[in-house]
């Protein structure tokens, strides 16, 4: 699952860098926005001024050299404009379409007269300096022929009269006004026209920072005003044209505008928001719906289907290989496909050991029952006072009895250590012993074991010596559960030999018990290490429960052995069991 933890974490490192990258390309374009409404503002409110303002903050001044951009070179073409930019010797640095009058050079005097009355020559110039480049600091100067100024000149020298025009030129000064689309108003000193010429317009008086805010902000009024005042009379010639300097002024305020762009942007971010939300949805909600299915099926015990025809396709190409959207996921669906396998053969092993199970328990149901019956009927006859006993016939009802009361007592001991051994709850006790001696002494019990007359049992000791750390109580019990399986079910002539050898790996040892019996078929070999499985291949009854081979294999276990069976029908069987042999005494 670490790779998984990688993928997840590289995956939303990505995409939350992606998602901030983007919000911060936003804020950054917000920004940019701003200062573009700013500057358009300020061009609408005075294209003069609001491009001096772009012009000196766009341009780097680097050594005393400067670029103006092909655009605004462009720009101010169009517009019958010309910039230049002075350095403090007063010399020009840079400059864009500059009139052949225009010096490149000025003197302190010129630059006081253009700062103080924002004229040169024939122009009108808009000027700032740049006080962040100290201490080197340079002067902006924008400047455009005011042809109506020039007009409004040429109007009081020809026609004022003590401030005002005579009745006699009250035509003329019409025709001429007319003939420009301008308007003429003398203003007296409390802001009220006293006389009008020209075209006409909504104006009645003027209030005392009218003047004024029309002169800064000359974007906001449909016409642009040339001001000139008479001191003699104290008179105001206001002089009214068509303002050519700006495009059409909008009513919308720079607020509302800005108010708009906020919201086209929230709106922005807004469908990008339910975009990767929608995303993520898509991404992340198909495998959980997909999980989800699994784990429904699972839940009715359905196993081995873990995704549907349809889901497969969804998920997997034709190739076999994870689709691109789903390859986040492709370890999950694999330990799916892993877990559907387990719970599919737990559940078919649930169903065989169910199914032994029953088997085990009408078998010791049957079992116990036999000589349950034996121990009933003889109670019954010890019991009945119809019959007189001899000593002898009550010694061999009383022999019959503890036979099968022991009978009876191996069965319960039998199923009590392969529940132990199953749970891990059997203590052992482990100690050295010299395994030579061992199986010597477990060949000997038998043979001499008067109820087993006619066993052929004998050791070969292949390798002397061999030293195993064992339980000698439990070891026993391996090699008395295999003898006797070898000994109840084969014929009574069945040769069969106990092997100390070397194993195939030179640290450890192999114990084969072999015989030349009846052997078993293949299915018998499966099943021969089952619990509760007893097979035989005599036409004889053959008492036990099916645990004996379960215990053994169990307990070989318990000291880090294996154990492994070969056999063949009628050529006998081979049982080898193989222990890692710590230390090699002399």
């Amino acid at each position: 699952m670490r790779a998984v933890k990688r993928r997840l974490t590289f995956h939303f490192l990505i995409q939350y860098f992606t998602i901030a990258l983007l919000l911060s390309v936003i804020v950054v374009g917000l920004v940019i926005l701003l200062f573009w409404f700013i500057a358009n503002e300020d061009m609408k409110r005075s294209f003069p001024a609001g491009a001096l303002s772009s012009l000196a903050t766009e341009i780097n001044i680097v050594d005393g050299e400067a670029t103006i951009s092909k655009g605004w070179n462009e720009e101010l073409k169009k517009q019958e404009m010309w910039f230049q930019i002075i350095n403090e010797d007063g010399n020009e640095i840079a400059s864009s379409n500059t009139p052949a009058n225009v010096p490149k050079s000025y003197s302190f005097n010129e630059l006081l007269k253009i700062d103080e009355e924002n004229r040169f020559r024939d122009y009108h110039v808009y000027t700032e300096i740049d006080t962040f480049s100290f201490p080197d600091p340079y002067y902006y100067l924008l400047g455009y022929k005011d042809p109506s100024y020039e007009h409004l000149i040429a109007l009081m020298n020809k026609y004022s009269q003590y401030g005002e025009i005579e009745s006699s030129h009250i035509e003329n000064v019409n025709n001429e006004l007319l003939k420009e689309d301008e308007t003429l108003h003398i203003v007296d000193a409390n802001g009220e026209i006293i006389q009008k010429f020209g075209s006409m317009l909504e104006i009645q008086e003027y209030k005392p920072l009218e003047i004024l805010s029309r002169r800064i902000d000359q974007g906001m009024y449909p016409t642009k005003i040339s001001v000139i005042s008479d001191e003699k009379s104290n008179f105001t010639w206001v002089l009214h044209s068509k303002n050519k300097l700006t495009k059409e002024y909008s009513n919308p305020t720079f607020f509302r505008n800005l108010l708009i762009a906020f919201i086209v942007v929230a709106i922005i971010v807004l469908v990008i928001t339910i975009s990767i939300a929608v995303w993520h949805g898509f991404r992340y909600g198909r495998p959980i719906v997909i999980f989800t299915s699994w784990l429904g099926r699972m839940e009715q015990g359905q196993y081995q289907e873990v995704l549907t025809e349809r889901e497969r396709k969804r998920i997997f190409r034709k190739s076999g290989k994870v689709r691109t959207r789903y390859r986040l996921y492709q370890e999950v669906f694999q330990a799916f496909y892993s877990m559907a396998e387990r719970l599919s053969s737990a559940e078919k092993e649930r169903k065989r050991l169910d199914q032994t199970r029953e088997e085990w328990m009408t078998g010791i149901s049957h079992d116990l029952r036999t000589p349950l019956s034996t121990v009933q009927g003889y109670g019954h006859l010890l019991e009945s006072e119809k019959y007189e006993w001899s000593r002898l016939e009550i010694k061999d009802m009383g022999k019959v009895i503890r036979e099968k009361g022991e009978y009876m007592l191996e069965l319960v001991e039998d199923f009590s250590l392969a529940f132990q051994l199953k749970n891990n709850a059997l203590e052992v006790s482990k100690e050295e012993v010299n395994i030579n001696i061992f199986l010597r002494d477990i060949v000997s019990k038998y043979k001499e074991d008067r109820t087993l007359m006619g066993v052929n049992l004998s050791l070969v000791e292949e390798v002397d010596h061999v030293q195993l750390t064992i339980s000698r109580k439990w070891f026993e019990r391996i090699f008395d559960n295999l003898i006797m399986n070898a000994i109840k079910h084969n014929p009574t002539s069945t040769i069969i030999t106990l092997i100390i050898k070397r194993g195939k790996n030179p640290d450890s040892i192999a114990i084969k018990i072999k015989d030349n019996g009846v052997g078993m078929e293949e299915e018998m070999k499966e099943k021969l290490f089952d619990r509760y499985y007893r097979g035989t291949n005599t036409e004889e009854k053959v008492d036990g429960a099916g645990l004996g081979m379960s215990i053994a294999k169990e307990i070989v276990k318990l000291h880090n052995g294996d154990i492994h069976v070969s056999s063949r029908v009628g050529e006998g069987t081979v049982i080898t069991l193989t222990f890692p042999m710590p230390v090699e005494s002399e």
